[in-house]
């Protein structure tokens, strides 16, 4: 086996989805889950942000091969003193030979430093007793899935909330900052791309954003309860007619968005762990899976 860096092209882009795809539908199967196989869309956005990540953390993204093929991958970034596991994969048949640890190892050298830890982790209890090894704590998630009630979604609407743009670009990593810890960075340009909405809340009690396409919220971040959840409220309102709402990697410190969603009729699920260290889950904020 031999480890390389994963580099900023298509063909590398494509390995890494590869492995991913293999990794996650064998562990599904294995746990007698439904196989949710990815649509096209997604498998585009997530080889954009493969390509995302070689570019702005190359010491961060590795690929493990076995004779040229490859056989697991880990991609992580630093943003201001947090190390983020944005990916890990092995492929079914790679398991148990220490590609895993090998990966997550070389890994992690690139977070050596700093502070803060974050990762979203699925439910496979290889990769969770690795995560615990390497000194996260496990904290269980919960998403929110269904058709949006409307009528249930009773907010006076006193804070307003707009379309963002670049020009906020110091307000997203000033809450940022409040909420998690360090800023996004570069991670708000790919956001930005692949969202169909931004929405930005700024008042004199604080502000917070919300990155939304289709039905998903991809991120949310506010200085406070309330304007998260104002946030979250105005996000499952512009949900498209007869599209499935999705609010996934919530902790029991997210209790304003699971109130939020139950209200608007969405049902309420346990789904793998949000994974940190040296830091409390971040509130109120809905984390990004492969970017937290």
């Amino acid at each position: 086996m031999i480890l390389r860096p994963v580099r900023d092209t298509e063909a590398d882009a494509e390995a890494v989805q590869e492995v991913s795809d293999a990794a996650f539908t064998a562990a599904s199967a294995a746990r007698g889950e439904p196989v949710r196989h990815p649509a096209p869309a997604d498998g585009v956005r997530n080889r954009a942000r493969t390509r995302h990540l070689a570019r702005n953390d190359p010491q961060g993204c590795w690929l493990a091969e076995e004779d040229g093929r490859p056989v697991g991958v880990a991609l992580s970034a630093r943003r201001e003193g947090t190390w983020i596991l944005a990916l890990f994969a092995v492929r079914p048949e790679a398991q148990g030979k220490g590609v895993g640890r090998t990966l997550l190892e070389q890994a992690g050298r690139y977070g050596q430093g700093c502070l803060r830890g974050m990762l979203c982790a699925s439910p496979d209890p290889r990769a969770v007793r690795r995560h615990r090894a390497a000194g996260f704590t496990l904290h269980p998630a919960m998403e929110l899935h269904g058709r949006v009630d409307r009528s249930g979604l009773r907010d006076p609407g006193e804070i307003p909330v707009h379309p963002g743009g670049p020009a906020q670009r110091h307000l997203l990593e000033s809450v940022d900052r409040l909420a998690r810890g360090a800023s996004h960075g570069p991670d708000h340009g790919f956001l930005a791309l692949h969202s169909d909405e931004l929405l930005v809340a700024d008042t004199l009690a604080g502000s917070g954003y919300c990155y939304r396409r289709g039905g998903r919220v991809v991120l949310l971040a506010a200085t406070s309860r309330r304007l998260a959840a104002r946030l979250l409220r105005e996000a499952l309102a512009r949900v498209p007619d007869g599209a499935e709402a999705e609010v996934a990697h919530l902790t029991a410190e997210q209790e304003w968005a699971v109130d939020v969603g139950l209200e608007a009729g969405l049902e309420l699920s346990t789904r793998g762990y949000v994974a940190l260290r040296g830091m409390r889950p971040p509130s109120p904020y809905v984390p990004h899976g492969g970017l937290l």
